[in-house]
């Protein structure tokens, strides 16, 4: 699974790499996104790439209320286009999260350790993920609440020695084919699943000061001594 990432990307970078024009939200660096957080996802609107902030934890069109986003913060590639949660924002709602690193914790509970993954280039990369947008129309002042999940898949060798899921990673290669909303063939974008994804990471243990979400700075990165 993918439960904690960080996303620390100046906007030049962001611009430069998923061809963003329009951006609707403020850049504040987030060295440890947890569910629920709003947080900067690219999606496509009129031909066009824009960075907006969507809450981590997809809550369906249908849900009775928010809460459901908690239980849905990863989707699983294997499953996601049949899933009723997740088929209809497959077919018309993908989105990219971008990142710099994802966090993993190895070991028995009450000793775990936490690992950073990032890839081998250290450069920013982008989840592969599905945003939903639900309407609040039972309350006075209607509101409308926009939310994405990650996909996940199978972990790769190069990380299954601490965990054996890992978010869909995507090749740049994919990105606008998997923004692209006139694709909505389910076995073509499932194909992206499988053949447009990075495998190859690389992780180093951190402190256990990224357990509390209340820490945010770049201490939760910091390399530590695993000896």
């Amino acid at each position: 699974m993918c439960g904690r990432f960080a996303q620390n990307i100046p906007f030049e970078t962001l611009q430069q790499n998923f061809n963003i024009r329009t951006i609707d939200s403020d850049i504040i660096p987030n060295y440890n996104v947890a569910p629920t957080q709003e947080i900067l996802t690219i999606v496509k609107y009129d031909n066009e790439n824009k960075l907006e902030k969507f809450h981590w934890g997809l809550v369906p069109f249908w849900a009775k209320d928010i809460s459901i986003g908690s239980r849905m913060i990863n989707a699983r590639a294997e499953t996601v286009s049949q899933k009723p949660s997740f088929r209809n924002a497959f077919k018309k709602r993908r989105c990219l999260i971008p990142a710099d690193g994802f966090y993993e914790w190895k070991g028995e509970k009450g000793h775990k350790q936490p690992y950073y993954v990032s890839t081998p280039s250290d450069k920013p990369f982008a989840f592969a993920g599905l945003w939903e947008s639900w309407t609040n129309k039972e309350s006075v002042e209607e509101f409308v609440y926009k939310s994405f999940t990650i996909i996940t898949t199978a972990a790769s060798d190069s990380i299954r020695e601490i965990h054996h899921r890992m978010p869909v990673i995507l090749d740049p290669d994919f990105y606008e084919k998997w923004l692209n909303v006139e694709i909505q063939d389910p076995k073509e974008l499932e194909s992206v699943l499988k053949d447009g994804i990075i495998h190859h990471v690389k992780y180093y243990p951190v402190s256990t000061f990224v357990n509390s979400v209340k820490n945010n700075d770049p201490n939760c990165i910091k390399p530590i001594d695993d000896s």
